[in-house]
């Protein structure tokens, strides 16, 4: 939305066009948006000291929008990584807590958590939601619950 000012100053006018945003800022994780690391490994410390926190590249859904649960791809240190969300500042079901910031946990190719401990709560209700999504033959996303200390 654009606004015209005009600007009445020593007897001559001008317009001048300021540009701004009505619209609402958007609390949902999709390409481009930050996370925080929320586990022990080495390589997301890192990124987190340098104060360059990891950003989305891909969310591995139909809609392209994350949610707590869901694989996506993060750029980490000119990296490209897995993750599991496991924290959303998003408007979440009755049954999953909102968190203040997004927190993900780094995973390799085959689910398995590149850290040994995750640092922040975890929703209760992960455990069913990452059991939907593992596979027989594919990643074992269950082993992040396995290293998790706090659930809410």
């Amino acid at each position: 939305m654009s606004v015209l000012l005009n600007i009445r100053s020593s007897g001559c006018s001008s317009a001048l066009w300021r540009s701004f945003h009505s619209s609402p800022t958007t609390h949902r994780l999709q390409k481009l948006s930050r996370l925080r690391v929320v586990d022990n490994s080495e390589l997301g410390k890192q990124a987190m000291m340098e104060g360059k926190p990891p950003k989305v590249i891909h969310v591995y859904n139909k809609t392209g929008i994350g949610t707590v649960g869901d694989v996506v791809l993060c750029a980490v240190k000119g990296m490209k990584k897995k993750g599991v969300i496991v924290g959303c500042k998003a408007q979440q079901p009755s049954y999953i807590p909102r968190t203040d910031s997004n927190n993900v946990v780094l995973i390799d190719d085959n689910g398995a958590p590149l850290g040994t401990r995750i640092v922040v709560p975890v929703p209760a209700s992960l455990r069913t939601i990452l059991k939907e999504k593992t596979h027989a033959k594919g990643a074992d996303y269950t082993k992040i619950l396995s290293i998790a200390t706090r659930f809410i």
